[in-house]
C-alpha cells in the first residue's frame, strides 16, 4: 500500500470523530493501545510518499497516521503565558506531524498498535521517499546569504528575530563608548578585551520520560493525562493542533517526576490527542524513549557570543558590548525569550559607567529544538559576563573578587528597560559570605605562580535573576479553598508540583494565612484543566512569588468568612445557634469573649474581634480561646438558620518583579596532564528573601549546582554537522554529573525579607543553576594562567589550551 501526499486527505470533520467517539470506563487494559512515533531519517527535506505495505502487516497494528493524515493546523508549542495581544503569542510553526522535515528525527508519521512490539515493529518498517536538502546545522551557515529559510511562510530567512537593547541611552553604542574612554583617560590607562565565548547545547535529562495516555470520554471531550509542567498550556495548544474547541480538551497532570523546562513545552500532547480521536477514542499510550527525549524534544540553546570590555587600569568597567548569536534549532518554541533574557541579563550585571550595547539574534537550523531550560538564557548570559569579567579583572591585575565588589549592581538598581527593581539587596553580602567561606584572600595568594602537574585556584562568579515573568509577559495564577466539616481545609492550586517541593510550600502558605494547622491543609497535588483553577504553571521561578500571594490571598478571603460565621454564631442570642449540639460550648465562648472585651450583653460581636489560631477561633490578640474551627465549619455546612458552604478563590494578576541575585565560590585541584579538573570546595550563597522552607530550599540549591557542574565541565548535546544527526542521544555517551562527579555541595543563604513577595520571598528555582560553571572556569584561569571560552571544559579541550600555552 502505497500513501502519495497528493492522493491522500485529511481527517475528516473532528467534530464528528470525537461525537462518535465514546470511552467506556469498563474497557481493560488489554483495550489500551501503544502509539510509536516514526522519525524523519534526513535532517533538511520534504516527505514526498510512504510504503506502509509491511508495516501495516504486522500483527497488532490498529492503523498507521502519517503527516498526510494530520490536521492542517500551524500550532505553538512554548509554555509562555498566552495574551489576548498579538506581540505576546507564541510562533506557530508546528503540526502533529510534518511532511516538511527540518531536524533528524522529525515526526513524520505514528503507529497505533495493540501492544509497544507490535508498534515499535511497524514503525522500522515504514518506508518513506524524501526529497532531501542540505542540513543547516549552524548559525554561521543557516545565516549565509542565499540559505534556504526553513520556514519560509512565516519568516524571509533562518532568523526569528533579531533584538538591540542599550543600558543607557537607546542610540548608544560601544563604538561611541570606546571612543569616549580614550578621550577622558587615555589609551595607555584602558584595556581593551575582545572574546569569543561559546556554550553548549544540553539535554535537561529529568528521570520521568514525557509520556502522556489520551481518550475521547462519553461526552465527546478529548482526555490527556500528561506528564507536564503547564496543564493549562497543554490544553490551549492542544485545541490549536487540532482545531477543536479549547473545552473539548481536558488535561489532567498526575505527580509527575521532573521537567527543568522540557515539559515547560508542549510535546507529544497533541499527537496523542489526534492518535485516540483517530481510533474512535481508544485510550492510547504514547511514551517516548530516552533517545528520543534527547535529540527531539527540546535542548538548552547553544548560544555563541561575540564579547568586548573597556575597562580602566584602577578597575572601572566602562562600557561593554555582547552580541550573541542563539541556535534555535528546528522549530521557534519560545522564539527569542531566551537569547533576549541572555543579553538583559548581561547588561544589568554590571554597571558600566558609558553604557552597554547589546545584540542578540536567534536563528532556525535543522537540528535538535531548544527551549526553556533552567534558568531561561541566564546560565549562558552568566557564562559570557563572568568569563569577560575575569579576563578584565586579569588583564589590569586586580583581584576579581574587589573587581566585582567595585562595578556590580548596586542596592535599588532599577532596570530602566522594564523597570524590574532590585526591592531588597543581598548581593554584597554574598559575595563576602562566600568569600569568607573559601578563604578567598588566603588561597588567592598561596595559589600564585604554580608550577608542576597539580596546580590549585580559586574562582568566583556572580549572578542576578529575576522572579516571574512580569512586565514583559503576562503572570496570573489562581488559588481555591473549600472549608471541611471537621474544620480541615482543601487546597487546590494550578501551579504544578513537579519534584520541587511546591505542594509543601503552598500547604505551608495556606495554613500560616489561615490559621488552619498545617496537618489539617490537604492539597490537591493532580492539576485538572476541568476543575483545577487557572494558573500558567511551573517555570520562572515564579510560583512561590506568583501562584503563592495567590495562595495568600485566597487564604485571606477564606479566614475572613470563617470569622465573619464565627462572630454570627457567639451573637447566640439572636441566632438558632441555641438549639444546636454546640449550644452550651458557643455559650461559654461568648462570656469568655465579653469578660475579655468588656463587651455588654446586647453588642454583637465582630469578626475583627477574633482569629485563628493553630485551628482555634481565639480573640484578637491569641486570647483566650472560643472553640475549634471544626465547630464553625460544621456548623456552617448543617446549620438549618444558616446553612453556608464556605470557599474562597481569587485570581492574582502580579504586577510586581524584583531580582534574585548571589554568587559561587570555588575551588579546583587540575591535573595539567590528564586534563581533568577537581572540585574540592564549592559553595552557592544565595539572596532569594524569606525562606518557605530551608530545608527545600537548600535540595533546590544542590539540584541546580549539580547541572551547572555539567554544564561547566562533561555536557554537549554534539549534532553531526554534514547530516545533523545527534550523536550522543543516550545517558552512556551523554556525560551528566554521576555523585562520583560531584563534590560536596555548600550552600548559605543571605535572608532579607522582600517587599513585593507575599511572604518576603523571591526566586530560587532557577538561579542554583546560573553560577557554578563559571567560577569552576575562572577557578581554572587562577590555577593555570589559562581562561577556557568554550564549555564545557573537557579533558581534551583543556590538554588542547594547556599545550596551546605552553604549559604540557
Amino acid at each position: 500500500m502505497k500513501v502519495i501526499g497528493q492522493e491522500k486527505t485529511r481527517v475528516d470533520a473532528y467534530g464528528k470523530v470525537t461525537g462518535e467517539a465514546k470511552y467506556s470506563a469498563d474497557l481493560e487494559p488489554k483495550d489500551i493501545l501503544h502509539g510509536k512515533v516514526v522519525h524523519s531519517t534526513i535532517a533538511n527535506g520534504l516527505v514526498k510518499s510512504f510504503d506502509l505495505t509491511e508495516a501495516l502487516a504486522v500483527p497488532g497494528v490498529v492503523k498507521i497516521l502519517t503527516c498526510f493524515d494530520a490536521p492542517d493546523c500551524q500550532f505553538p508549542t512554548a509554555g509562555h503565558p498566552w495574551s489576548v495581544e498579538l506581540k505576546h503569542q507564541d510562533i506557530r510553526d508546528r503540526r502533529v506531524l510534518n511532511q516538511r522535515v527540518r531536524l533528524y528525527g522529525d515526526d513524520i508519521a505514528a503507529v497505533i498498535a495493540e501492544d509497544e512490539v507490535a508498534a515499535a515493529r511497524a514503525a522500522r518498517l515504514v518506508k518513506v521517499e524524501y526529497e532531501e536538502y542540505e542540513p543547516i546545522v549552524t548559525v554561521e551557515k543557516a545565516m549565509e546569504e542565499g540559505a534556504t529559510p526553513l520556514h519560509p511562510d512565516l519568516r524571509k530567512d533562518n532568523v526569528i528575530v533579531h533584538s538591540h537593547m542599550t543600558m543607557g541611552e537607546s542610540t548608544y553604542t560601544y563604538e561611541q563608548g570606546l571612543a569616549k574612554a580614550e578621550e577622558e583617560w587615555g589609551k595607555d590607562q584602558l584595556r581593551v578585551i575582545e572574546k569569543v565565548y561559546d556554550t553548549p547545547r544540553i539535554s535537561h535529562c529529568h528521570i520521568e520520560l514525557p509520556v502522556s495516555w489520551a481518550y475521547v470520554d462519553v461526552n465527546g471531550k478529548v482526555t490527556i493525562v500528561s506528564s507536564t509542567q503547564i496543564p493549562h498550556i497543554v490544553r490551549r495548544c492542544v485545541s490549536q493542533a487540532l482545531g477543536i474547541s479549547i473545552g473539548q480538551v481536558r488535561v489532567i497532570k498526575p505527580y509527575i517526576g521532573g521537567g527543568f523546562g522540557n515539559k515547560q513545552d508542549v510535546l507529544y500532547e497533541p499527537l496523542n490527542a489526534f492518535l485516540t480521536m483517530s481510533v474512535g477514542g481508544r485510550p492510547v499510550r504514547l511514551e517516548i524513549s530516552r533517545e528520543e527525549t534527547i535529540e527531539g524534544t527540546r535542548t538548552r540553546h547553544a548560544i555563541k557570543a561575540y564579547c568586548k570590555g573597556v575597562v580602566t587600569k584602577d578597575g572601572r568597567v566602562l562600557t561593554r558590548k555582547l552580541e550573541a548569536f542563539a541556535n534555535n534549532g528546528a522549530y521557534a518554541s519560545h522564539g527569542h525569550a531566551i537569547c533576549a533574557n541572555c543579553g538583559n541579563v548581561f547588561k544589568d550585571l554590571y554597571r558600566d559607567a558609558y553604557g552597554t550595547e547589546v545584540d542578540c539574534w536567534t536563528v532556525y537550523t535543522s537540528s535538535p529544538t531548544a527551549g526553556a531550560m533552567r534558568g531561561y538564557g541566564i546560565p549562558q548570559a552568566d557564562w559570557f559576563a563572568e568569563c569577560l569579567t575575569d579576563d578584565m579583572a586579569a588583564a589590569i591585575g586586580m583581584d576579581p573578587c574587589e573587581f566585582r565588589l567595585k562595578n556590580c549592581m548596586e542596592e535599588g538598581f532599577v532596570d530602566p528597560a522594564n523597570g524590574i527593581t532590585f526591592h531588597s539587596y543581598g548581593l554584597k553580602k554574598c559575595i563576602e559570605a562566600g568569600k569568607k567561606h573559601i578563604g578567598w584572600d588566603e588561597k588567592r595568594k598561596a595559589y600564585e605562580n604554580q608550577t608542576g602537574n597539580f596546580r590549585k585556584g580559586v574562582g568566583m562568579a556572580i549572578f542576578c535573576y529575576k522572579t516571574g515573568v512580569h512586565p514583559i509577559s503576562l503572570e496570573t495564577a489562581s488559588a481555591r479553598m473549600v472549608l471541611n466539616q471537621d474544620g480541615s481545609i482543601q487546597l487546590c492550586m494550578g501551579a504544578t508540583e513537579i519534584g520541587q517541593g511546591a505542594d509543601t510550600v503552598f500547604t505551608q502558605m495556606a495554613a500560616e494565612t489561615t490559621g488552619i494547622s498545617y496537618d489539617k491543609v490537604y492539597i490537591v497535588s493532580t492539576q485538572d484543566t476541568d476543575t483545577t483553577p487557572f494558573d500558567t504553571g511551573a517555570y520562572a521561578s515564579r510560583q512561590t512569588y506568583v501562584s503563592g500571594m495567590a495562595c495568600k490571598k485566597c487564604g485571606e478571603e477564606l479566614r475572613a468568612k470563617i470569622l465573619d460565621y464565627a462572630a454570627y454564631m457567639l451573637n447566640h442570642d439572636v441566632t438558632d445557634i441555641s438549639k444546636t449540639v454546640y449550644a452550651e460550648e458557643v455559650k461559654d465562648a461568648r462570656e469568655r469573649l465579653a469578660e475579655a472585651l468588656g463587651l455588654g450583653a446586647e453588642e454583637e460581636v465582630t469578626a475583627d474581634m477574633l482569629d485563628i489560631v493553630d485551628s482555634k477561633i481565639v480573640v484578637s490578640g491569641g486570647a483566650p480561646e472560643m472553640f475549634d474551627v471544626a465547630v464553625a465549619a460544621d456548623t456552617a455546612f448543617y446549620s438549618l438558620d444558616r446553612s453556608i458552604h464556605i470557599t474562597a478563590e481569587v485570581t492574582n494578576q502580579c504586577f510586581d518583579n524584583t531580582f534574585a541575585s548571589g554568587c559561587c565560590f570555588a575551588e579546583v585541584e587540575v591535573d595539567m596532564a590528564l586534563g581533568l579538573v577537581n572540585v574540592t570546595n564549592i559553595i552557592n550563597v544565595h539572596d532569594s528573601g524569606l525562606l518557605i522552607n530551608p530545608k527545600l530550599a537548600e535540595g533546590q540549591v544542590h539540584g541546580g549546582m549539580s547541572m551547572s557542574l555539567g554544564f561547566g565541565v562533561s555536557e554537549e548535546l554534539m549534532v553531526d554537522e554534514k547530516t545533523g544527526r545527534t550523536l550522543n542521544n543516550n545517558l552512556l555517551d551523554y556525560k551528566i554529573p554521576t555523585a562520583m562527579d560531584t563534590p560536596d555541595l555548600k550552600v548559605e543563604f543571605i535572608q532579607l525579607e522582600d517587599p513585593t513577595g507575599p511572604y518576603g520571598n523571591k526566586a530560587l528555582g532557577e538561579p542554583p543553576a546560573i553560577p557554578v560553571a563559571p567560577a569552576v572556569r575562572n577557578a581554572i584561569l587562577h590555577a593555570t594562567g589559562v581562561g577556557m571560552d568554550v564549555a564545557p571544559m573537557t579533558s581534551q579541550r583543556l590538554i588542547e589550551a594547556f599545550k596551546k600555552a605552553g604549559l604540557i
